[in-house]
């Protein structure tokens, strides 16, 4: 590859797996962004993120895991790549981001009962192992559910933004820590066996 660089112009190269060289150039586009000033705080860019990938390869359990969650519609012309090639298959998921910020997500959830064991398989979830952990919503689904959805704004990310902090943390009155913990009340802590 040639590229036409002049004095001055920077090149970054990555290489890793797909998800962290993205994450890790999103890092610096976002640090070079406020460091040469090329972030307007007076303006708000809203944009939509539709087409998602239904699935991720899980190199250390060797299977396909939901991006989303499991319950997330797949795309209607992708349903049959749930049992042909999952990689393939996008999700009906959809997220709101501000100026960078991912304000909102939702999704369309499955509501056929086919469709739900198809994802199951493609996750590699049993049917015994699907039964125990979401009998109740596969019974559900035989009763019939309607196409439904919706979506979640993080107020806590809105309010980051319209005050300019670098960090959620700051507009939290009890933020957790990056292990997600509290230290105001010291969760999670140990759980006597009579309250489990």
């Amino acid at each position: 590859m040639r590229l036409s660089l002049k004095n001055e112009d920077l090149v970054l190269i990555v290489s890793d797996a797909w998800r962290t060289t993205c994450e890790v150039l999103g890092v610096l586009r976002n640090h070079f962004g406020a460091e040469l000033g090329l972030k307007k705080s007076d303006e708000f860019s809203y944009l939509w993120v539709t087409d998602f990938p239904m699935f991720e390869y899980d190199d250390e359990e060797h299977r396909w895991v939901a991006c989303h969650h499991p319950f997330t519609m797949p795309h209607p012309d992708h349903i049959d790549l749930l049992s042909t090639d999952p990689g393939k298959c996008l999700a009906q998921a959809y997220d709101m981001v501000l100026n960078g910020w991912e304000i909102g997500g939702g999704s369309i959830r499955i509501h056929r009962a086919d469709i739900q064991s198809k994802v199951f398989a493609a996750l590699n979830i049993g049917p015994e192992e699907a039964r125990a952990k979401f009998g109740f919503l596969l019974d559900n689904l035989q009763y019939g559910a309607p196409p439904h959805g919706g979506i979640a704004f993080g107020l806590d990310r809105i309010v980051t933004i319209m005050a300019g902090a670098p960090s959620i943390r700051d507009v939290i009155a009890f933020p957790k820590t990056q292990r997600a913990q509290c230290l105001l009340t010291n969760a999670p802590a140990p759980v006597d066996e009579k309250q489990l």
